[in-house]
């Protein structure tokens, strides 16, 4: 397996970011206003739009990304798979985001400015992380191993915390903060930081962004691994990421709503990690005893992902289907949160 910073023409880099450039303008500055969320309607239309975008991509890589009809194939695959592992995981984003906004009473209008922020962090993180983890592996091969058993770790922690309550009251980052800044006890329209007799004050939103990017980077350091189990083209990992962030936004306020409806989708995305761990030792051991590149063909990969993603989704939408308010809001309220332990219970607190 031959690793290269720059896997696609440099033209190819130059296009598809001016592309995504133009598509964060479009979307978080012309097509959003500051002052309200956007509607159901139209998130759900956003959505369709980003994946069908993604959809466009992912053909064009099957028709011209190769040398050979083989290699263009192989290609595509490779996105196809990448990219719904990463699309899982960025679900995965908006159970925790949906518990933090809940927790912390984030009103409405505000929230897609959060949002807005905690995508662009993520972009930079993830393309910080590729470009660091592409490196890495072209020197040290042997880290595969690493960030497979961190994968299998992730995906036993995030399964271990699906029906528990986060502590996010005593969260550490918030705690470390709140101990050497000052915050005011209010929201402050959409602000994150005001000036009060001349003094610098954050405000609880200020506290609701730094939990969202600690959370991003967080799922990146799951993401990036996870895609680097399924291809070794920096420039396929960087797409798929790219268009399943793309989205985020759009389908936060699509699924917000709803999203207690996908509970069982966790333990999905949590056995998805530790599969993907799995296969990513896999890889590094059948290269090292040159029985082969792949320790799973990436259609075979592709096929395992969609089965534990669309059955957990399909569980979900079976097992919740009768649920109460009291069971909805529940499950509102699991899953894990970075730097959150587990909130007792009444029965423990004794």
């Amino acid at each position: 397996m031959e690793w290269s910073l720059v896997s696609a023409p440099w033209w190819f880099w130059v296009a598809f970011n001016a592309f995504i450039l133009f598509l964060l303008l479009l979307d978080l500055g012309v097509l959003t206003r500051r002052d309200r969320p956007i509607p159901v309607k139209e998130a759900l239309l956003r959505s369709g739009a980003f994946f069908t975008l993604a959809m466009i991509f992912c053909a064009g890589l099957f028709a011209l990304y190769g040398e050979t009809p083989e290699e263009r194939s192989q290609k595509g695959f490779e996105f196809l798979t990448g990219y719904l592992i990463e699309w899982s995981l960025s679900v995965d984003n908006i159970f925790v985001f949906v518990l933090i906004f809940s927790h912390f009473q984030v009103p409405a209008a505000v929230q897609h400015r959060v949002l807005f922020w905690g995508i662009i962090g993520a972009l930079v993180m993830r393309g910080t992380l590729i470009l660091l983890g592409t490196t890495l592996i072209q020197h040290f091969q042997w880290i595969m191993i690493g960030f497979g058993l961190f994968l299998i770790w992730s995906g036993w922690k995030m399964l271990k915390a699906v029906d528990e309550e986060p502590d996010l009251d005593n969260n550490r980052i918030l705690l470390w903060m709140k101990s050497r800044y000052r915050v005011t006890e209010t929201y402050v329209k959409d602000h994150f930081y005001v000036r009060r007799d001349g003094v610098l004050y954050f405000t609880p939103l200020a506290l609701v962004l730094v939990l969202i990017e600690t959370t991003d980077l967080v799922f990146a350091l799951d993401s990036i691994p996870a895609i680097f189990a399924i291809t070794s083209d920096p420039f396929i990992v960087y797409t798929a990421n790219v268009f399943a962030i793309l989205g985020l936004r759009a389908m936060y306020f699509a699924l917000a709503g709803i999203i207690h409806r996908f509970h069982y989708l966790k333990y999905g995305l949590s056995i998805v990690l530790i599969v993907v761990g799995i296969k990513m030792i896999g890889n590094y051991v059948w290269k090292v005893n040159g029985w082969g590149e792949k320790f799973l063909p990436v259609e075979v990969a592709l096929a395992i992902t969609a089965t534990l993603i669309g059955g957990s989704i399909f569980l979900s939408l079976i097992k919740t289907a009768e649920e109460g308010p009291m069971a909805r809001a529940r499950h509102a309220w699991q899953g894990w949160v970075p730097l959150s332990g587990r909130k007792r219970r009444p029965e423990e607190q004794g």
